[in-house]
């Protein structure tokens, strides 16, 4: 074979590649002018080479965002040194759709890219090529991955019949909370109540009844709350909430509106109706208790005295029921 015949089959075998490869292949000048531009990227865009040859990219995408763009690229020509971005940095530099029957869900390409300089036969960087990695199936698995990872914690700090957070991540909370007011010496309130006469629902109406009213007293919990407090199912019919930056006073007036606001309610269940009533202890934190297991317990003991008392009230703790207690 004569050797100019071997010149243009090697040229046609690169024009080929060039082509058919699966990346994206785009040379820009100084200028970021479009001076090449492969069939991947004409695949992807719609747009032939004759129609983006030296016009200016952004342009031609509105959307690449042209300072991180220029910032990358620049980078690449002066200092003459390669350059990478992964989709966890930018998703994409060119918004392109995903066809991926695989990764159906994702609404664009993620892309990787690295950028590199091409210089001339004096060693200028007259041009750089910015290689586009389709990493859509690498993304959508790890952003799934992640998704689930998170639906696990989830799930794993949450009571199932309740939504409300279960004992031991609201324990934990209130955990970081003691230590907090230790401290700073701020003023945070715990209060805990539950259910009167739990055993006469679940005995008159069964347990799906005993379930039912323990979720219609969680969503009205739910209702009172603030952003700032955090509620727990502390086990069988009992709950506990962290009052942040709340003395008793204020506890006092949000325990009182939401033991009224249980006692007005009316559950149905199975064409009956269960009245609902709640036994409420407060406790504000006090700089001698040396642990937060001390805060729980002078909860339960007001929680205590207000049964002892008649129910359906609020009871705040104080010192002196440690001994009526014991």
């Amino acid at each position: 074979m004569p050797a100019a015949d071997f010149d243009m089959n090697e040229i046609h075998w690169l024009m080929d590649m060039f082509n058919t490869v699966d990346v994206g292949l785009v040379v820009l000048d100084r200028d970021y002018k479009v001076c090449v531009w492969n069939g991947f990227m004409e695949n992807h865009s719609g747009l032939l080479p004759s129609a983006v040859k030296d016009k200016d990219l952004f342009d031609l995408f509105p959307s690449i965002d042209e300072k991180w763009f220029r910032g990358k690229s620049e980078s690449v020509f002066v200092l003459k040194n390669r350059s990478f971005t992964i989709w966890e940095q930018q998703p994409y530099i060119f918004k392109f759709k995903n066809y991926r029957p695989i990764t159906g869900k994702a609404e664009y390409m993620y892309q990787n890219a690295t950028f590199i300089p091409l210089t001339t036969t004096t060693g200028e960087v007259a041009h750089i090529c910015v290689i586009i990695y389709d990493v859509t199936d690498e993304a959508m698995n790890k952003l799934e991955l992640e998704e689930a990872n998170k639906q696990l914690e989830q799930l794993s700090r949450t009571d199932s019949l309740t939504k409300l957070t279960n004992r031991g991540f609201w324990e934990e909370g209130l955990r970081r909370e003691f230590k907090r007011l230790k401290r700073n010496q701020g003023c945070s309130t715990l209060l805990m109540f539950d259910i009167d006469h739990f055993k006469r629902i679940n005995d008159e109406h069964g347990h799906s009844g005993g379930d039912m009213a323990i979720r219609h007293v969680a969503d009205l919990l739910k209702k009172t709350l603030r952003e700032t407090d955090t509620a727990g199912r502390y086990g069988g019919e009992e709950f506990a909430v962290t009052l942040i930056d709340t003395d008793e006073e204020g506890a006092t007036i949000f325990a009182e509106r939401l033991r009224v606001l249980i006692e007005k309610s009316v559950i149905f269940y199975d064409e009956q109706q269960i009245k609902i009533t709640v036994s409420v202890g407060i406790a504000q934190y006090d700089a001698e208790f040396t642990k937060h297991e001390e805060w729980i317990e002078a909860t339960d003991i007001a929680l205590y005295a207000s049964k002892e008392h008649g129910r359906n009230r609020v009871t705040r703790f104080e010192p002196s029921m440690k001994k009526t207690a014991k």
